[in-house]
Protein backbone atom coordinates (compact mmCIF):
# COMPACT_ATOMS: atom_id res chain seq x y z
CA UNK A 1 0.00 0.00 0.00
CA UNK A 2 1.24 3.52 -0.81
CA UNK A 3 2.45 5.46 2.18
CA UNK A 4 3.60 9.01 2.64
CA UNK A 5 2.57 12.26 0.95
CA UNK A 6 0.43 11.97 -2.17
CA UNK A 7 2.27 13.03 -5.28
CA UNK A 8 0.94 16.17 -6.99
CA UNK A 9 0.90 16.77 -10.74
CA UNK A 10 -0.21 19.83 -12.65
CA UNK A 11 -2.91 19.45 -15.28
CA UNK A 12 -0.29 20.02 -17.98
CA UNK A 13 1.82 17.17 -16.57
CA UNK A 14 -1.23 14.91 -16.43
CA UNK A 15 -2.07 15.74 -20.05
CA UNK A 16 1.44 14.85 -21.17
CA UNK A 17 1.31 11.57 -19.24
CA UNK A 18 -1.98 10.69 -20.97
CA UNK A 19 -0.69 11.63 -24.42
CA UNK A 20 2.47 9.56 -23.99
CA UNK A 21 0.57 6.54 -22.64
CA UNK A 22 -1.70 6.59 -25.69
CA UNK A 23 1.27 6.40 -28.04
CA UNK A 24 1.23 9.90 -29.52
CA UNK A 25 4.88 10.54 -28.65
CA UNK A 26 6.18 7.34 -30.26
CA UNK A 27 8.23 7.93 -33.44
CA UNK A 28 6.13 7.95 -36.60
CA UNK A 29 7.22 6.01 -39.66
CA UNK A 30 7.50 7.72 -43.03
CA UNK A 31 4.17 8.03 -44.90
CA UNK A 32 2.92 4.59 -45.94
CA UNK A 33 6.04 2.95 -44.51
CA UNK A 34 4.29 1.55 -41.43
CA UNK A 35 4.60 -2.19 -40.95
CA UNK A 36 2.72 -4.68 -38.84
CA UNK A 37 5.22 -3.92 -36.09
CA UNK A 38 4.02 -0.30 -35.99
CA UNK A 39 0.38 -1.36 -35.97
CA UNK A 40 1.12 -3.80 -33.15
CA UNK A 41 2.77 -1.01 -31.19
CA UNK A 42 -0.45 1.00 -31.31
CA UNK A 43 -2.49 -2.07 -30.31
CA UNK A 44 -0.20 -2.61 -27.35
CA UNK A 45 -0.50 1.04 -26.34
CA UNK A 46 -4.27 1.49 -26.46
CA UNK A 47 -5.49 -2.06 -25.77
CA UNK A 48 -8.96 -1.38 -27.24
CA UNK A 49 -10.00 0.12 -30.58
CA UNK A 50 -13.65 1.09 -30.90
CA UNK A 51 -15.67 0.15 -33.98
CA UNK A 52 -18.48 2.22 -35.45
CA UNK A 53 -20.53 1.86 -38.62
CA UNK A 54 -20.50 5.55 -39.64
CA UNK A 55 -18.41 5.91 -42.79
CA UNK A 56 -18.74 9.59 -43.64
CA UNK A 57 -14.96 9.97 -43.31
CA UNK A 58 -13.46 6.51 -42.73
CA UNK A 59 -14.45 3.57 -40.57
CA UNK A 60 -13.59 4.67 -37.07
CA UNK A 61 -11.21 1.81 -36.23
CA UNK A 62 -8.79 2.96 -38.94
CA UNK A 63 -8.51 6.49 -37.54
CA UNK A 64 -6.63 5.91 -34.23
CA UNK A 65 -3.82 4.28 -36.20
CA UNK A 66 -3.67 7.25 -38.59
CA UNK A 67 -3.60 9.65 -35.63
CA UNK A 68 -0.56 7.88 -34.17
CA UNK A 69 1.25 6.63 -37.31
CA UNK A 70 0.27 9.08 -40.03
CA UNK A 71 -0.68 7.70 -43.47
CA UNK A 72 -0.46 3.90 -43.51
CA UNK A 73 -1.83 1.02 -45.54
CA UNK A 74 -5.19 0.09 -44.04
CA UNK A 75 -4.79 -3.42 -45.42
CA UNK A 76 -2.25 -4.04 -42.64
CA UNK A 77 -4.93 -3.47 -40.03
CA UNK A 78 -7.38 -5.65 -41.97
CA UNK A 79 -4.79 -8.41 -41.97
CA UNK A 80 -4.25 -8.07 -38.23
CA UNK A 81 -7.99 -8.60 -37.74
CA UNK A 82 -8.88 -11.07 -40.49
CA UNK A 83 -5.97 -13.46 -40.93
CA UNK A 84 -4.36 -16.01 -38.63
CA UNK A 85 -2.57 -15.57 -36.36
CA UNK A 86 -4.99 -12.79 -35.50
CA UNK A 87 -3.66 -9.84 -33.54
CA UNK A 88 -7.16 -8.43 -33.04
CA UNK A 89 -10.56 -9.99 -32.41
CA UNK A 90 -13.91 -8.30 -32.08
CA UNK A 91 -16.04 -8.21 -28.95
CA UNK A 92 -18.02 -5.86 -26.71
CA UNK A 93 -15.14 -4.30 -24.76
CA UNK A 94 -15.67 -0.53 -24.49
CA UNK A 95 -18.44 -0.64 -27.06
CA UNK A 96 -18.10 -2.86 -30.13
CA UNK A 97 -14.32 -3.04 -30.25
CA UNK A 98 -11.22 -4.71 -31.56
CA UNK A 99 -9.05 -6.17 -28.79
CA UNK A 100 -5.99 -8.42 -28.61
CA UNK A 101 -6.98 -12.12 -28.44
CA UNK A 102 -5.45 -12.30 -24.96
CA UNK A 103 -8.05 -9.82 -23.69
CA UNK A 104 -11.03 -11.81 -24.99
CA UNK A 105 -11.18 -14.32 -22.08
CA UNK A 106 -11.01 -11.47 -19.56
CA UNK A 107 -14.45 -10.34 -20.71
CA UNK A 108 -16.11 -13.64 -19.92
CA UNK A 109 -18.03 -12.00 -17.08
CA UNK A 110 -20.00 -10.27 -19.85
CA UNK A 111 -20.41 -13.45 -21.86
CA UNK A 112 -21.63 -15.54 -18.94
CA UNK A 113 -24.50 -13.18 -18.11
CA UNK A 114 -25.65 -12.61 -21.69
CA UNK A 115 -28.98 -14.32 -21.08
CA UNK A 116 -29.78 -11.70 -18.40
CA UNK A 117 -27.77 -8.64 -19.41
CA UNK A 118 -27.68 -8.57 -23.23
CA UNK A 119 -29.92 -6.17 -25.13
CA UNK A 120 -33.64 -6.88 -25.01
CA UNK A 121 -33.99 -8.33 -28.51
CA UNK A 122 -31.18 -10.81 -27.81
CA UNK A 123 -32.72 -11.93 -24.54
CA UNK A 124 -36.12 -12.28 -26.18
CA UNK A 125 -34.86 -14.45 -29.03
CA UNK A 126 -33.20 -16.78 -26.50
CA UNK A 127 -36.36 -16.97 -24.41
CA UNK A 128 -38.83 -17.23 -27.30
CA UNK A 129 -36.83 -19.20 -29.87
CA UNK A 130 -34.12 -21.27 -28.16
CA UNK A 131 -34.35 -23.86 -30.93
CA UNK A 132 -33.54 -21.17 -33.52
CA UNK A 133 -30.54 -20.00 -31.48
CA UNK A 134 -29.22 -23.58 -31.46
CA UNK A 135 -29.83 -23.96 -35.20
CA UNK A 136 -28.00 -20.72 -35.94
CA UNK A 137 -25.01 -21.76 -33.83
CA UNK A 138 -24.86 -25.14 -35.57
CA UNK A 139 -25.02 -23.46 -38.99
CA UNK A 140 -22.14 -21.10 -38.17
CA UNK A 141 -20.06 -23.97 -36.81
CA UNK A 142 -20.81 -26.03 -39.93
CA UNK A 143 -20.37 -23.39 -42.64
CA UNK A 144 -18.79 -20.24 -41.16
CA UNK A 145 -17.37 -17.66 -41.37
CA UNK A 146 -20.70 -16.19 -42.52
CA UNK A 147 -22.64 -12.94 -42.47
CA UNK A 148 -26.16 -12.81 -41.06
CA UNK A 149 -27.59 -12.84 -44.59
CA UNK A 150 -25.51 -15.88 -45.47
CA UNK A 151 -26.67 -17.69 -42.34
CA UNK A 152 -30.29 -17.04 -43.21
CA UNK A 153 -29.78 -18.27 -46.76
CA UNK A 154 -28.02 -21.40 -45.50
CA UNK A 155 -30.84 -22.11 -43.05
CA UNK A 156 -33.35 -21.74 -45.86
CA UNK A 157 -31.40 -24.33 -47.83
CA UNK A 158 -30.59 -26.74 -45.01
CA UNK A 159 -33.79 -26.46 -42.99
CA UNK A 160 -36.60 -25.04 -45.14
CA UNK A 161 -38.91 -23.02 -42.96
CA UNK A 162 -42.51 -24.07 -42.46
CA UNK A 163 -45.02 -21.27 -42.73
CA UNK A 164 -47.63 -23.46 -40.99
CA UNK A 165 -45.52 -24.16 -37.91
CA UNK A 166 -42.56 -21.93 -37.22
CA UNK A 167 -40.18 -20.08 -39.46
CA UNK A 168 -37.79 -17.21 -39.05
CA UNK A 169 -36.84 -13.98 -40.68
CA UNK A 170 -33.56 -12.15 -41.15
CA UNK A 171 -34.10 -10.06 -38.06
CA UNK A 172 -34.55 -13.15 -35.87
CA UNK A 173 -31.44 -14.77 -37.32
CA UNK A 174 -29.46 -11.58 -36.71
CA UNK A 175 -30.74 -11.39 -33.13
CA UNK A 176 -29.72 -15.02 -32.55
CA UNK A 177 -26.27 -14.37 -33.99
CA UNK A 178 -25.78 -11.29 -31.84
CA UNK A 179 -26.82 -13.19 -28.72
CA UNK A 180 -24.39 -16.02 -29.53
CA UNK A 181 -21.63 -13.48 -30.20
CA UNK A 182 -22.32 -11.63 -26.93
CA UNK A 183 -22.41 -14.93 -25.02
CA UNK A 184 -19.03 -16.02 -26.41
CA UNK A 185 -20.54 -19.08 -28.11
CA UNK A 186 -19.39 -17.88 -31.53
CA UNK A 187 -16.84 -15.26 -32.54
CA UNK A 188 -16.03 -13.07 -35.54
CA UNK A 189 -13.30 -12.99 -38.14
CA UNK A 190 -13.73 -9.44 -39.34
CA UNK A 191 -16.15 -7.51 -41.50
CA UNK A 192 -17.14 -7.37 -45.14
CA UNK A 193 -16.67 -4.26 -47.29
CA UNK A 194 -20.29 -3.44 -46.38
CA UNK A 195 -19.33 -3.65 -42.68
CA UNK A 196 -21.29 -6.85 -42.04
CA UNK A 197 -19.80 -8.94 -39.26
CA UNK A 198 -18.51 -12.35 -40.36
CA UNK A 199 -19.50 -14.79 -37.63
CA UNK A 200 -17.31 -17.81 -37.00
CA UNK A 201 -17.04 -20.82 -34.73
CA UNK A 202 -14.83 -20.55 -31.66
CA UNK A 203 -12.64 -23.19 -33.26
CA UNK A 204 -11.64 -20.49 -35.75
CA UNK A 205 -10.87 -17.69 -33.31
CA UNK A 206 -9.49 -16.96 -30.72
CA UNK A 207 -6.49 -19.30 -30.32
CA UNK A 208 -7.14 -22.64 -28.64
CA UNK A 209 -5.22 -21.91 -25.44
CA UNK A 210 -7.39 -18.81 -24.91
CA UNK A 211 -10.62 -20.72 -25.57
CA UNK A 212 -9.54 -23.36 -23.10
CA UNK A 213 -8.66 -20.71 -20.51
CA UNK A 214 -12.14 -19.22 -20.89
CA UNK A 215 -13.87 -22.59 -20.50
CA UNK A 216 -11.91 -23.40 -17.35
CA UNK A 217 -12.54 -20.10 -15.58
CA UNK A 218 -14.89 -20.08 -12.60
CA UNK A 219 -18.00 -17.94 -12.50
CA UNK A 220 -17.64 -14.16 -12.46
CA UNK A 221 -18.19 -13.72 -8.74
CA UNK A 222 -15.42 -16.20 -7.93
CA UNK A 223 -12.72 -14.67 -10.10
CA UNK A 224 -11.87 -11.01 -9.44
CA UNK A 225 -8.55 -11.45 -11.26
CA UNK A 226 -10.22 -10.63 -14.56
CA UNK A 227 -11.07 -7.14 -13.27
CA UNK A 228 -7.56 -6.61 -11.94
CA UNK A 229 -6.16 -7.38 -15.38
CA UNK A 230 -8.73 -5.19 -17.18
CA UNK A 231 -7.95 -2.25 -14.89
CA UNK A 232 -4.23 -2.92 -15.35
CA UNK A 233 -4.66 -2.63 -19.14
CA UNK A 234 -6.76 0.52 -18.74
CA UNK A 235 -4.21 2.08 -16.37
CA UNK A 236 -1.32 1.45 -18.76
CA UNK A 237 -3.35 2.87 -21.66
CA UNK A 238 -4.37 5.97 -19.68
CA UNK A 239 -1.08 6.56 -17.87
CA UNK A 240 -3.11 8.46 -15.32
CA UNK A 241 -6.78 8.12 -14.50
CA UNK A 242 -9.55 8.30 -11.95
CA UNK A 243 -11.74 5.42 -10.85
CA UNK A 244 -14.27 6.52 -13.48
CA UNK A 245 -11.62 6.53 -16.22
CA UNK A 246 -10.37 3.07 -15.30
CA UNK A 247 -13.87 1.58 -15.02
CA UNK A 248 -15.08 3.12 -18.28
CA UNK A 249 -12.26 1.78 -20.45
CA UNK A 250 -13.79 -1.72 -20.47
CA UNK A 251 -17.20 -0.62 -19.16
CA UNK A 252 -16.89 -2.52 -15.89
CA UNK A 253 -18.70 -1.46 -12.72
CA UNK A 254 -17.22 1.17 -10.45
CA UNK A 255 -17.24 -1.29 -7.55
CA UNK A 256 -15.27 -3.89 -9.54
CA UNK A 257 -12.84 -1.18 -10.65
CA UNK A 258 -12.48 0.08 -7.06
CA UNK A 259 -11.44 -3.32 -5.76
CA UNK A 260 -8.99 -3.79 -8.62
CA UNK A 261 -7.47 -0.34 -8.04
CA UNK A 262 -6.95 -1.14 -4.36
CA UNK A 263 -5.17 -4.36 -5.30
CA UNK A 264 -2.94 -2.65 -7.87
CA UNK A 265 -2.16 0.19 -5.47
CA UNK A 266 -1.20 -2.31 -2.78
CA UNK A 267 1.09 -4.03 -5.27
CA UNK A 268 2.73 -0.74 -6.22
CA UNK A 269 1.46 -0.71 -9.82
CA UNK A 270 -0.78 2.31 -9.25
CA UNK A 271 0.38 5.40 -7.39
CA UNK A 272 -2.20 7.82 -5.98
CA UNK A 273 -1.75 11.37 -7.25
CA UNK A 274 -3.52 14.70 -6.98
CA UNK A 275 -4.29 16.89 -9.99
CA UNK A 276 -5.91 20.30 -9.40
CA UNK A 277 -9.62 20.30 -10.19
CA UNK A 278 -9.75 16.56 -10.79
CA UNK A 279 -11.00 13.68 -8.73
CA UNK A 280 -8.52 11.43 -6.89
CA UNK A 281 -6.39 9.77 -9.56
CA UNK A 282 -3.76 7.08 -9.96
CA UNK A 283 -0.57 7.13 -11.97
CA UNK A 284 0.63 3.89 -13.50
CA UNK A 285 4.04 3.04 -12.11
CA UNK A 286 5.58 2.69 -15.58
CA UNK A 287 3.98 5.82 -17.06
CA UNK A 288 6.22 8.32 -18.81
CA UNK A 289 6.24 11.88 -17.46
CA UNK A 290 7.48 13.91 -20.44
CA UNK A 291 8.74 17.43 -19.84
CA UNK A 292 7.11 18.54 -23.06
CA UNK A 293 4.91 17.08 -25.77
CA UNK A 294 4.31 18.29 -29.27
CA UNK A 295 1.66 16.41 -31.22
CA UNK A 296 -0.26 17.29 -34.38
CA UNK A 297 -3.13 14.83 -34.75
CA UNK A 298 -6.76 14.71 -35.77
CA UNK A 299 -8.63 12.37 -33.42
CA UNK A 300 -11.51 10.09 -34.25
CA UNK A 301 -14.69 10.89 -32.31
CA UNK A 302 -14.21 7.33 -31.01
CA UNK A 303 -10.52 7.64 -30.10
CA UNK A 304 -9.69 6.21 -26.70
CA UNK A 305 -7.97 9.47 -25.72
CA UNK A 306 -11.35 11.24 -25.75
CA UNK A 307 -13.78 8.48 -24.68
CA UNK A 308 -14.36 9.70 -21.17
CA UNK A 309 -15.90 13.18 -21.42
CA UNK A 310 -15.35 14.16 -17.77
CA UNK A 311 -11.67 13.30 -18.22
CA UNK A 312 -11.08 15.54 -21.24
CA UNK A 313 -13.04 18.34 -19.62
CA UNK A 314 -10.95 18.11 -16.45
CA UNK A 315 -7.55 17.79 -18.15
CA UNK A 316 -8.08 19.83 -21.32
CA UNK A 317 -11.03 22.08 -20.43
CA UNK A 318 -12.57 20.74 -23.62
CA UNK A 319 -16.34 20.16 -23.77
CA UNK A 320 -16.88 17.40 -26.31
CA UNK A 321 -20.08 15.64 -27.30
CA UNK A 322 -20.94 13.45 -30.27
CA UNK A 323 -23.56 15.10 -32.45
CA UNK A 324 -24.01 12.29 -34.97
CA UNK A 325 -27.42 11.44 -33.53
CA UNK A 326 -28.40 15.07 -32.88
CA UNK A 327 -30.91 16.61 -35.34
CA UNK A 328 -29.04 18.77 -37.83
CA UNK A 329 -30.64 22.04 -36.69
CA UNK A 330 -29.50 21.39 -33.10
CA UNK A 331 -25.85 20.60 -33.84
CA UNK A 332 -23.31 23.06 -32.53
CA UNK A 333 -20.10 21.90 -34.22
CA UNK A 334 -21.24 19.53 -36.98
CA UNK A 335 -21.96 15.91 -37.81
CA UNK A 336 -18.62 14.03 -37.74
CA UNK A 337 -16.38 16.24 -35.64
CA UNK A 338 -12.74 15.41 -34.96
CA UNK A 339 -10.82 17.16 -32.17
CA UNK A 340 -7.42 18.48 -33.20
CA UNK A 341 -4.54 17.82 -30.80
CA UNK A 342 -1.75 20.38 -31.12
CA UNK A 343 1.19 20.40 -28.73
CA UNK A 344 -0.43 18.94 -25.63
CA UNK A 345 -3.74 20.79 -26.04
CA UNK A 346 -7.03 20.13 -27.80
CA UNK A 347 -7.29 23.34 -29.81
CA UNK A 348 -9.99 22.84 -32.45
CA UNK A 349 -12.87 20.76 -33.81
CA UNK A 350 -13.17 19.86 -37.48
CA UNK A 351 -16.38 18.68 -39.13
CA UNK A 352 -15.07 16.40 -41.88
CA UNK A 353 -16.45 14.38 -44.78
CA UNK A 354 -14.68 12.30 -47.42
CA UNK A 355 -16.35 13.12 -50.73
CA UNK A 356 -15.13 10.03 -52.52
CA UNK A 357 -16.99 10.72 -55.75
CA UNK A 358 -15.49 14.21 -55.98
CA UNK A 359 -12.08 13.20 -54.66
CA UNK A 360 -12.27 15.85 -51.95
CA UNK A 361 -11.80 15.94 -48.19
CA UNK A 362 -14.43 18.46 -47.16
CA UNK A 363 -13.88 20.40 -43.96
CA UNK A 364 -17.34 21.83 -43.40
CA UNK A 365 -16.31 23.85 -40.38
CA UNK A 366 -13.44 24.45 -37.97
CA UNK A 367 -14.16 25.74 -34.48
CA UNK A 368 -11.10 26.98 -32.62
CA UNK A 369 -10.80 26.94 -28.85
CA UNK A 370 -10.13 30.28 -27.12
CA UNK A 371 -6.42 30.94 -26.93
CA UNK A 372 -5.45 28.44 -29.64
CA UNK A 373 -1.94 29.40 -30.85
CA UNK A 374 -1.73 30.93 -34.31
CA UNK A 375 0.75 28.30 -35.50
CA UNK A 376 -1.90 25.62 -34.94
CA UNK A 377 -3.72 26.77 -38.08
CA UNK A 378 -0.88 25.81 -40.40
CA UNK A 379 -0.50 22.53 -38.50
CA UNK A 380 -4.18 21.73 -38.98
CA UNK A 381 -3.90 22.32 -42.71
CA UNK A 382 -0.90 19.97 -42.83
CA UNK A 383 -2.88 17.31 -40.98
CA UNK A 384 -5.85 17.68 -43.31
CA UNK A 385 -3.62 17.38 -46.37
CA UNK A 386 -2.03 14.28 -44.86
CA UNK A 387 -5.45 12.77 -44.19
CA UNK A 388 -6.61 13.49 -47.74
CA UNK A 389 -3.50 11.78 -49.08
CA UNK A 390 -4.15 8.77 -46.82
CA UNK A 391 -7.77 8.51 -47.99
CA UNK A 392 -6.70 8.84 -51.66
CA UNK A 393 -8.49 12.15 -52.08
CA UNK A 394 -7.09 14.82 -54.37
CA UNK A 395 -7.43 17.92 -52.23
CA UNK A 396 -9.02 19.59 -49.21
CA UNK A 397 -11.75 22.20 -49.21
CA UNK A 398 -12.29 24.47 -46.22
CA UNK A 399 -15.63 26.06 -45.47
CA UNK A 400 -15.75 28.19 -42.33
CA UNK A 401 -13.37 28.80 -39.44
CA UNK A 402 -14.58 30.33 -36.21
Amino acid sequence: MHAGPVRRLTRAQARRVAIAAQGFLDPRPAPFAATMRHVQRVIDRVGVVQIDSVNVLARSHYLPFFSRLGPYDRAILDRARDRSPRRLVEYWAHEASLIPPETWPLLDHRMRVAADKAWGSMRRILADRPELVSLVQAEVELRGPMTAREVEAALDHDRPRSTENWGWNWSEVKQALEYLFWAGRISSVGRTAQFERRYAALETTPPRHLRDAWRQRPGPEADPERFVELVRIAARAHGIGTELCLADYFRITRSDARRAIARLEADGELIPVEVPGWRPAWLHASARLPRRAHVEALLSPFDSLVWQRDRIHALWDFHYRLEIYTPAHKRVHGYYVLPFLFGDALVARCDLKADRAGGVLRCHAVTWEPGAPSEARAALHRSLESMAHWLELDHVTMATET
